[in-house]
């Protein structure tokens, strides 16, 4: 299996609900650092597992909706508690659409693995992979 990581960063805001969340069901910052990583069986006709340019365009587009945002205030995020985990599928769901749209090229359509981590700190992140067929 082959695979390529590309790497984003974004800062938030957020408040949780419920009483595991202690402290943090107050408001405060977290800084992501965000991989975002392609696998294949074998590379394309070209030597790639994805366009390195394309994966990483795509990551930004994504990233900018939540940058220095309050996710709290954001539609799509309403009612959910958006932890570290929660984060993470939500940024593979639309990493895995820009996939289906073509957004990453044509080179994509051999890609059978998608994986996001999101790094909260140097020791604790957190991630969501799924084959994609």
């Amino acid at each position: 299996m082959y695979s390529l990581t590309v790497r984003d960063q974004m800062m938030i805001a957020h408040s949780f609900t419920g009483a595991a969340f202690g402290p943090a069901q107050n408001l405060h910052g977290a800084t992501y650092v965000v991989d975002v990583t392609f696998g294949r069986p074998a590379l394309d006709a070209d030597g790639l597992v994805v366009d390195i340019g394309a994966a990483r365009s795509v990551l930004g587009e994504i990233l900018v909706e939540f940058n220095l945002r309050n996710l709290d205030d954001l539609p799509d995020l309403a009612g959910h508690n958006t932890t570290t985990e929660f984060m993470a599928r939500v940024v593979f769901d639309r990493v895995r659409q820009a996939i289906r749209s073509g957004r990453l090229g044509t080179g994509a359509q051999g890609l059978v693995r998608l994986s996001v981590v999101l790094h909260e700190s140097p020791f604790a992140w957190a991630a969501y992979e799924a084959d994609l067929q």
